[in-house]
């Protein structure tokens, strides 16, 4: 599985199914939200906006300014204007773009990212357009992927990808994730034009209420190698998947299924 090899089966975001199925993902969302000191007058670029659910939130912080949410997928653009009708939220729009090709003028106060920067593969690319867009002295707060995240359910999706029932699907895989450490953060940021003020990975337990919300999140983020197998088999691949995840990590007395996570979270200024 590395880079430069036949890339990845093409795959469709199924908004609906994703915002059901990734409560972990908009709980580190709102506490990176939280962690920021809010005027309410700020114009903020949410990258990676996916469903819009945390970009609306972000629009009920600065009733006197306005937020842009930029998505690749049009599939979710379309699902989060329909979620968040302009004439709902007035100080709130979306727009497909991709996070590595962002041209906007210099008007923002903040770039916001939250659990998206991990399928980029071109993190300076998106710095370059992250300091573009940033007025001078403006923040960028991101956490994503980091350097050994789900490190576990790499093993057991690793563990069926070699089996003789699924390994035909999985010959010469490109790589679908791009988890970075902070090293390397602390030479793209002053490189691209940002003062650091915190970069660090964090470990972060994910807890899923059950085995089906579990099966929900890979379901539904993790389409890079699932996809990869016919429609008609892909349900009992997942199965497989999961079968192999729970029994190296049974569910705790609660019935929650734990993912250990690293996150990296980064907090610059515009220099």
């Amino acid at each position: 599985m590395e880079p430069g090899v036949a890339p990845s089966h093409p795959f469709q975001w199924d908004p609906a199914d994703y915002a059901a199925s990734s409560a972990s993902q908009a709980r580190w969302g709102q506490d990176l939200i939280r962690g920021l000191q809010w005027r309410g007058d700020e114009q903020v670029l949410d990258v990676g906006c996916g469903d819009g659910q945390l970009t609306a939130l972000l629009a009920g912080q600065v009733p006197d300014g306005r937020v842009l949410g930029i998505d690749n997928s049009p599939h979710m653009i379309a699902h989060a204007r329909a979620c968040h009708p302009e004439g709902d939220h007035p100080n709130l729009q979306f727009r497909q773009m991709d996070a590595a090709s962002i041209h906007l003028p210099r008007e923002f106060d903040i770039v916001f990212s939250n659990a998206a920067l991990h399928w980029v593969a071109d993190h300076p690319a998106f710095l370059r357009g992250a300091a573009r867009a940033l007025r001078q002295g403006g923040r960028l707060m991101v956490s994503c992927g980091g350097k050994g995240n789900a490190a576990e359910v790499f093993l057991a999706l690793r563990r069926q990808m070699r089996s003789p029932a699924w390994r035909a699907f999985f010959r010469r895989i490109a790589k679908p994730y791009f988890f970075h450490s902070d090293e390397e953060y602390r030479q793209w940021l002053p490189a691209t034009g940002f003062q650091p003020v915190t970069i660090r990975l964090a470990a972060r337990a994910a807890r899923h209420a059950g085995v089906e919300a579990f099966t929900g999140w890979f379901r539904t983020t993790w389409m890079p190698y699932t996809h990869r197998v016919p429609e008609d088999k892909r349900s009992d691949f997942i199965a497989a998947v999961v079968n192999q995840y729970l029994a190296m990590h049974p569910p705790d007395p609660d019935g929650a299924v734990i993912v250990n996570m690293v996150r990296l979270e980064l907090d610059a200024v515009r220099v």
